[in-house]
């Protein structure tokens, strides 16, 4: 590995690989992509993704246990992720009246919201095109 590789910190070699990727990708995954940029654990891996996740660079999609790199900055906005069952692309949205909804329901609820993760699961419009409504 050369000295400029070296200088560049594993959580900069994970962000650029889930760039490249341009998919949703697992923890082994990612460490499969990059063996050959010497990264070789898996532990080295997941506290690049925390920190990565941290920073609100990435997101974890939960019912893929992937990461993906996050569309933009969306301090008061709710990230919604549209996955589609048939080709598996998972497109980021970004809206201010999901997490006003969630707070209004939490608070009605009486529970205190501290992180919210959502995923809609169907068919994107490529995979659609076509197909009759149910």
């Amino acid at each position: 590995m050369n000295k400029a590789a070296q200088r560049i910190s594993h959580a900069e070699r994970v962000f650029d690989y889930l760039k490249r990727c341009g998919h949703p990708a697992s923890a082994y995954g990612i460490l499969n992509g990059l063996r050959g940029d010497g990264v070789n654990a898996s532990t080295t891996v997941y506290r690049a993704l925390q920190k990565l996740v941290a920073a609100g660079r990435i997101h974890r999609i939960e019912s893929l246990n992937a990461f993906t790199v996050c569309c933009s900055a969306h301090d008061d906005e709710a990230p919604v992720f549209a996955i589609c069952a048939d080709c598996g692309s998972v497109t980021e949205h970004v809206d201010i009246d999901v997490i006003q909804s969630l707070a209004s329901l939490s608070k009605r609820a009486g529970f205190a919201l501290n992180h919210s993760v959502l995923e809609i699961h169907g068919r994107c419009s490529d995979c659609n095109t076509g197909v009759p409504d149910h």
